[in-house]
């Protein structure tokens, strides 16, 4: 964070708290660019809390990873230091806090709607708050909404045709224990080398959002698409509580409710933008989408793999909640 006098004392810039007559400078970070949903959300943040505050907050956005990677954002912000806002997947929160990852974990949400009723709901304070006790780290919205859906070399459309299929997953072993409870085969394959081995037989899917299915053009591989949704990305606009606990309480309350528009937005953003993305692939002849016809037992056999793992992680109460929200 930096703080400007209104007027210039001798020459230089200096850091002071939050004060009246001083503009308070945010210093924000992402990895893309002014075209990407993330950056976009965080521009709404800047413009909500900035007319909110009355321009006594100011913002410095860097771009196109200028300052690191989601996980160095969300290190500087828990020491207070160099980034003061960032989006950051809940997966590098996990040093910090062991609860945190749960927002990742596949089959959380039953669909589209639902995903977007535990956003507006609140129903992952409870992790926030563990984030901000464990990482002195603010979660002040919610941005996100790809849908992931796996990515495979011939249709699949039912459990029988899913038994034991080699697939790609995340390192995170609640990924691992997920796909091997549906009936898959998965193992860990670093995404760089996801596109050959499909190619070359080593797997025949993987599973990825249509914007990683467009930019690493794994339709190419895997020109067939299942419906399995089993996954909406949750993605946090994060908060130094360092710096948040040195602005003024008026400026605490337009950072809080600019969190909320920043997150809202880019959740209208990508939600919307994953399905275009998808249907104009195909509409392109790039690729075929597939409706899984028994996606109510995928959910099924999801359950208590979720479950051991909401215990795993103190969580449980979290979890229910969660599927409690309608």
């Amino acid at each position: 964070m930096k703080n400007f006098a209104s007027a210039a004392i001798g020459c230089g810039m200096f850091a002071l708290s939050a004060v009246p007559g001083f503009a308070t400078e945010l210093v924000g970070a992402v990895q893309f660019n002014e075209d990407h949903a993330f950056t976009k959300a965080l521009r709404e943040f800047e413009r909500w809390a900035g007319e909110c505050s009355g321009g006594s907050l100011t913002f410095e956005l860097h771009l196109n990873s200028e300052l690191g990677l989601e996980k160095d954002y969300f290190e500087n912000m828990s020491q207070g230091i160099a980034v003061d806002y960032a989006i950051v997947s809940p997966s590098h929160m996990s040093t910090f806090s062991q609860k945190a990852p749960l927002m990742d974990m596949p089959f959380l949400f039953r669909d589209l709607d639902h995903w977007n009723a535990v956003m507006e709901q609140d129903a992952l304070a409870p992790l926030a708050q563990d984030v901000l006790e464990k990482a002195n780290v603010r979660l002040i919205g919610y941005a996100g909404g790809g849908t992931r859906q796996l990515i495979v070399n011939r249709p699949i459309t039912n459990m029988e045709e899913l038994e034991g299929l080699p697939m790609r997953v995340m390192g995170a072993p609640i990924q691992t224990r997920i796909f091997e409870a549906i009936h898959a085969a998965p193992s860990v394959i670093a995404y760089a080398e996801v596109y050959n081995a499909i190619q070359t037989g080593v797997i025949e899917a993987a599973e990825n959002e249509a914007a990683g299915i467009e930019q690493m053009k794994f339709y190419e591989v895997g020109p067939h698409i299942a419906l399995t949704a089993h996954a909406i990305t949750v993605r946090p606009i994060a908060f130094s509580n360092a710096t948040f606990e040195r602005l003024t309480p008026e400026e605490q309350e337009c950072v809080m409710s600019a969190g909320a528009a920043g997150g809202k937005l880019g959740r209208d953003i990508e939600s919307s933008q994953d399905s275009e993305k998808l249907a104009a692939m195909e509409e392109a002849g790039l690729l075929t989408t597939h409706a899984f016809e028994e996606r109510d037992k995928l959910l099924e056999l999801a359950a208590p793999v979720k479950k051991a793992y909401a215990e795993e992680l103190g969580a449980t109460d979290v979890l229910m909640a969660i599927e409690a929200v309608k």
